[in-house]
């Protein structure tokens, strides 16, 4: 009856950074952690376990001698993002019945 809702998103700060990144596709780190009132180190760690599930593509460059992360959202991501939504959409809907 219920569907598995995927355990990756199911982090509240991962399902935030996912939230960002399918409206603006692409964002920077300091963005992102500024709009999820996220630490360095804990953003840090919920992107890379984004990054392996291949979820969010990572690009790290420098900019006038800074480091500048950036995020991006993949395919993969934007389904998978999807797929929760519909999954949570069924355990809302089952109250209304």
């Amino acid at each position: 009856m219920f569907k598995d809702l995927d355990p990756i998103l199911h982090s509240q700060l991962r399902l935030a950074v996912m939230s960002l990144l399918i409206g603006v596709k692409e964002a920077e780190f300091t963005f992102i952690k500024e709009n999820t009132n996220s630490t360095a180190g804990n953003l840090s760690v919920q992107v890379q376990k984004l990054k392996e599930a291949g979820y969010i593509e990572v690009n790290k460059q420098f900019k006038d001698n800074y480091p500048l992360t950036t995020c991006k959202i993949t395919s993969k991501g934007v389904q998978a993002f999807e797929d929760y939504v519909k999954a949570l959409q069924q355990y809302l809907d089952v109250g209304k019945k």
